[in-house]
């Protein structure tokens, strides 16, 4: 049996200089745009290695010194949520576990950076202006984050 998901998770904006935003459609759920999340693998995870790890699981950008996205492109917002989780994922979680902490962090991209989805996860990508992205989010806390972006990284 898989474990159930620990309900604290992170949500990475990722987006250009030119503030364009990656939105990734989740294959589990039709019309369902949203930036990069995930949960943390493990109690004692660094929410940073959360971040790096969910961004090259989902995008396959990797996030390291080194490569075309240092580590310092990649900025924890120092803001955190919490959300009900959706009914159709409570069952990944522990029976009576309703909510999530949800950390953001943006993570600042060459323009024309590759990516590959995980195709068990998501099926399309689309980069797209800061506000067309926040109006295509499924998830109206994931618009508020990306309407956050001009203000953070002006």
């Amino acid at each position: 049996m898989k474990p159930f998901k620990i309900p604290e998770s992170v949500l990475v904006v990722i987006y250009t200089p030119a503030l364009d935003v990656l939105l990734i459609e989740r294959a589990d759920a039709e019309n369902f745009w949203q930036s990069v999340t995930g949960s943390k693998d493990r109690l004692d995870e660094p929410l940073l290695e959360t971040a790096v790890r969910e961004v090259f699981e989902e995008t396959g950008i990797r996030v390291a010194n080194g490569t075309a996205v240092p580590a310092a492109a990649l900025t924890d917002w120092q803001h955190e949520i919490q959300y009900n989780i959706y009914p159709r994922w409570a069952h990944r979680y522990a029976p009576g576990v309703t909510r999530n902490t949800e950390h953001w962090f943006g993570l600042c991209v060459p323009q024309n950076t590759a990516v590959t989805l995980s195709p068990r996860e998501h099926v399309a990508y689309a980069w797209l202006p800061w506000e067309a992205a926040a109006a295509r989010c499924f998830s109206p806390s994931n618009g508020d984050a990306i309407r956050q972006l001009p203000l953070r990284v002006r």
